[in-house]
């Protein structure tokens, strides 16, 4: 079970199964500011908590020697971007994983990792909630054309992102981060 595409799996079904029976608790949230401001001002302590505290764990320390454990903890970790509105998945489970003793690289290539399956699914759920409402697949070839056209320039953007994301905090760590979601809360808490 210590192969990486176990442990992606793993940590995937300890994010999905409660996802799906949270699925109110989500929607819900969805709709709180309140919640959002809380969720962008402690997630900005936390960044800063675990840069401060947690950034030489593990060092040396391959991917492959990651515990089915961690993995699954850094699942229910990636939970609470569902459920709270403003919690980056990404700073959850690199925060996760460098608590529960990875290296900030592998804590970093784990959460890019367990994103995969996590936006794979989130599409293709939402695609079929789409052709659900609609009653039938109904799309033109120049419609599945654009969609996969689409599809194709928001992963290559992600990934490009991500890329930067990654390189950035694995260079500088969460500090900047960190500050920068406590003021947008105190902006948010403020101005609304």
């Amino acid at each position: 079970l210590h192969h990486p595409i176990s442990l992606i799996g793993l940590a995937f079904v300890c994010t999905a199964l409660p996802a799906f029976f949270l699925k109110k608790v989500i929607g819900d949230n969805l709709e709180s500011l309140n919640i959002m401001v809380g969720a962008l001002f402690v997630g900005g302590v936390v960044m800063i908590f675990v840069d401060y505290f947690f950034a030489g764990r593990g060092q040396g320390k391959p991917l492959e020697a990651m515990r089915p454990w961690q993995a699954a903890v850094i699942g229910f970790i990636q939970l609470l971007s569902a459920v709270f509105p403003g919690t980056s998945r990404s700073m959850s489970t690199i925060a996760g994983g460098q608590l529960v003793g990875l290296s900030r690289s592998v804590a970093l290539e784990f959460s890019f990792l367990v994103s995969i399956p996590i936006m794979v699914v989130a599409t293709l759920y939402d695609f079929y909630k789409y052709t659900k409402d609609m009653g039938a697949l109904g799309f033109s070839a120049h419609q599945l054309q654009l969609l996969a056209l689409g599809s194709l320039v928001a992963f290559l953007v992600a990934y490009v992102v991500n890329a930067w994301f990654l390189r950035y905090v694995r260079e500088r760590g969460f500090l900047p981060f960190g500050l920068y979601r406590i003021a947008f809360a105190a902006l948010l808490y403020f101005t609304l």
